[in-house]
């Protein structure tokens, strides 16, 4: 079960069956409800039991949550206040939100059931201010409809119940400051104005002001301070009181006008910028996709990912060498930009010849790249810009202001913990300054790989199985007697010829030939063929290509990686593959080393066989949530 709604409950007859009647007209229906009631001298119960809600006994607000809690069978807690009416979608889109963005605990925003000016003007204020302090100190009530993970709940002890008031608001500053917290932006929940009503704004006002100053402060409220009563009936407070808490919860109140006049003012910025950029009105986004020419990698993983967006959003592509080739022949609005290679020699990365290919061509690429990508979305002011390791991607993004996220592999490097082996620390050290210099501050990064160490802490990243091709996810892999070799510089040609020192016979791509040479069989490329080559082979031998390593894996293909030297993405590929199990890495091509890879391959083939298989659509969806939450 999903979620586990808790309500604690108190002579609620009149609003219980509200709020029940809502949840029960939710799209969403993977959830039970727990009534914690209090001894109801009403017909609370009874409603409860009309609506199949399970009932448990409860007391104050927190006993209440807290017993509903030990009996909760949900992955997430719920926990509602009896007022409460959920607005439509509610229970999808918190759940959604949620996840997405990967919190421990969150509160949704409140939308008064009334619509009165003063209603609607406090609970603006009070929805604005819980945004303006969410990453300063996390807060908030139940009356905002409060949901955690269950293992959170149980880990930090749930609701304290010595509290009399504010035990909602302890709470959630209590697992905010050790856990993610965030306020939700597109669920909102119709709030009962009875308080309102019957004390009045300014009461409103000065009741939850002192109880905020006091959680700001670090100071406990008792219910006798503010006259707080669980259920209805309460009494007016006395003058005495609100003259008491008059003076201290002013401050409150001038820090609510003074973030109104924050908001009012960025909107109007923002409406300004939309005016002076004057963006017709568009049935789709535009989006810009950005994509790195070097190798074929970024350009078949960013082919599959732009294939599932491109009904719904309106996509250009802009990329170089093969990665434009490649992409121009399955899409339109495909437009060819200036873009760096690096250079191999005897498969090992050549710094010099690297640089120097770079300065002759720069004049060239800064022309033909940066000036048709930003003259481009000048013309076309796209919604966003999505990158695939592409560096003029970054340059334009923020001379133009366009939000930008990145979909890669590399970041792996820079926004994970991850192993390596130790005498690569320098190439770790190079590897990460030119990435940061490549991708700057983007507003998120999605990451895609065949290995999930821990993403840096206060990061904004995430970590998605491998994108794989459609045609790949189709073959039913075999064991025939070839052993495929996938090399993508034309430089490894000297390694690859040590292989007829063996009794094995090897199909070779890469070379962009199509000949035999005793037991080497080189092919041109031909998906179709290469697919079938690749699922009947009973191993691979390639240098630490991401794509093909990713592909080899789904096809359950014991891998022998010998990664460019001094490319240390490649040689953390090489390097995670032996970690896991999945085949060997080594520094160099060597027929004996390979020789003792093919004795153990029953070895490498019972871990391969325990890989979970993926579909493509996770990172889809969060692509598509990511450009929806940051589009301008």
């Amino acid at each position: 079960m999903i979620l586990s709604i808790i309500i604690p409950t108190y002579n609620e007859e009149e609003y219980l069956p509200i709020l029940l009647e809502s949840i029960k007209q939710q799209k969403f229906d993977d959830y039970e409800i727990i009534i914690a009631d209090a001894n109801s001298t009403d017909r609370t119960r009874e409603i409860a039991e009309e609506y199949g809600c399970i009932i448990t006994e409860g007391g104050l607000p927190a006993v209440g949550r807290n017993n509903g809690a030990k009996i909760a069978k949900g992955e997430y807690l719920l926990f509602l206040d009896s007022d409460l009416k959920l607005t439509d979608d509610y229970l999808r889109d918190t759940i959604y939100e949620f996840r997405m963005e990967r919190l421990g605990i969150a509160i949704t925003q409140m939308k008064p059931l009334s619509e009165k000016s003063e209603a609607q003007l406090f609970h603006y204020l009070a929805n604005q201010f819980m945004i303006g302090v969410e990453k300063i100190k996390p807060h908030g009530a139940g009356c905002y409809g409060i949901i955690v993970k269950r293992e959170l709940h149980e880990k930090y002890g749930g609701f304290n119940e010595e509290l009399t008031f504010g035990e909602d608001s302890e709470y959630i500053r209590r697992l905010g400051s050790s856990e993610q917290f965030k306020v939700l932006r597109k669920p909102k929940i119709g709030v009962s104005t009875r308080r309102l009503e019957e004390e009045g704004l300014e009461t409103l006002i000065q009741q939850y002001g002192k109880s905020t100053w006091n959680d700001f402060t670090g100071k406990e409220t008792d219910a006798e301070e503010l006259n707080y009563k669980f259920g209805h009936n309460t009494k007016e407070m006395s003058k005495e009181n609100l003259d008491k808490i008059s003076s201290e919860s002013g401050r409150i109140t001038k820090m609510f006008e003074n973030y109104d006049k924050s908001v009012e003012t960025v909107n109007t910025a923002k409406s300004y910028f939309k005016i002076t950029k004057n963006k017709k009105n568009r049935n789709k986004k535009r989006i810009f996709y950005c994509v790195c020419g070097e190798g074929m990698g970024h350009a078949i993983r960013s082919g599959v990912i732009i294939d599932r967006i491109k009904e719904k959003y309106d996509v250009y592509i802009f990329s170089h060498d093969r990665a434009y080739e490649y992409l121009n022949k399955k899409f339109d609005n495909v437009y060819k930009i200036g873009g760096f290679n690096t250079v191999y020699i005897n498969n090992k990365v050549n710094n010099t010849k690297t640089l120097i290919n770079a300065l002759k061509r720069n004049p060239t690429n800064i022309k033909v790249g940066y000036q048709k990508l930003y003259k481009k979305a000048r013309a076309l002011s796209p919604d966003i810009i999505v990158t695939d390791f592409e560096m003029y991607a970054t340059m334009v993004s923020k001379l133009l202001q366009i939000p930008l996220i990145s979909l890669d592999n590399i970041h792996m490097i820079t926004q994970a913990k991850i192993d390596y082996p130790p005498h690569h620390q320098t190439e770790m050290l190079k590897a990460k300054g030119v990435i940061k210099s490549y991708v700057v501050r983007p507003k998120f990064h999605i990451m895609t790989s065949f290995f999930f160490p821990k993403v840096r802490s206060r990061k904004n990243a995430v970590i998605y199985p491998p994108v794989i091709r459609e045609e790949i996810y189709k073959l039913k892999p075999t064991t025939e007697d070839h052993i495929i070799v996938y090399q993508t510089s034309k430089e490894s040609v000297n390694l690859v010829k040590r292989l007829k020192a063996l009794d094995e016979n090897f199909i070779v791509y890469g070379f962009n030939k199509s000949e035999t040479d005793e037991n080497l069989t080189y092919k041109l490329f031909n998906e179709d063929e290469f697919y079938e080559d690749l699922a009947s082979a009973k191993a691979v031998v390639c240098n630490g290509g991401f794509t093909f390593i990713s592909e080899a894996i789904t096809l359950k293909k014991p891998i022998y990686s010998v990664p460019a030297i001094g490319n240390f993405e490649q040689t953390l590929n090489g390097y995670y593959v032996q970690k896991l199990g999945y085949g060997e890495y080594h520094e160099n091509m060597s027929p004996k080393k390979l020789e003792r890879f093919l004795k153990r391959l029953d070895k490498y083939q019972n871990k391969l066989n325990n890989v979970k298989r993926y579909n493509n659509d996770g990172i889809i969806h969060e692509l598509e949530y990511r450009i929806e939450k940051y589009s301008r």
